[in-house]
């Protein structure tokens, strides 16, 4: 049985490993820094949001979001992070968290919930099911450094 729970002051070891862990797969690389800040803003900010999943008392994946007003649309919530440890996978875990998520958000004002992924990553068989994919969408990312020139994020 998969358990959802937010994450705590207590969970901060926990919720790093499995945030490298996810670094990992993705081949991301953040200073130690990155990760305390990140951690911060999850027990201090009341917009950014961090879950766990435990099946049987071990951590066995986690996702950060935020919660954001739109401009057009109703209230969002923004799935920033989602893993769960590779022996773990094709269990549910994903499906139970998202759907957990989903449910947090619109108990919290924010009923439309999105993400990103990569366009070959094996999890769009099961971000297909659950949720519609916006064909034709094309992510850009903009920001300049501090010498003034544009750099890809």
């Amino acid at each position: 049985m998969v358990e959802i729970s937010q994450v705590t002051e207590s969970d901060r070891t926990t919720w790093e490993a499995l945030a490298r862990a996810a670094d990992a797969h993705f081949g991301t690389e953040r200073a130690d820094e990155s990760y305390e800040r990140t951690w911060r803003r999850l027990m201090d900010d009341d917009r950014i949001h961090g879950i766990k999943a435990t099946v049987n008392g071990k951590a066995v994946g986690m996702a950060n979001y935020l919660f954001h007003t739109s401009v057009w649309y109703s209230d969002k919530c923004y799935l920033a992070d989602l893993y769960v440890i590779p022996e773990a996978r094709r269990q549910g875990i994903a499906t139970t968290m998202i759907e957990w998520l989903a449910k947090n958000a619109e108990e919290q004002g924010h009923p439309s919930l999105y993400w990103n992924t990569l366009e070959d990553s094996p999890a769009r068989k099961l971000y297909d099911k659950l949720a519609k994919h916006h064909k034709g969408l094309i992510h850009y990312a903009y920001r300049r450094d501090p010498q003034g020139t544009t750099t890809q994020d």
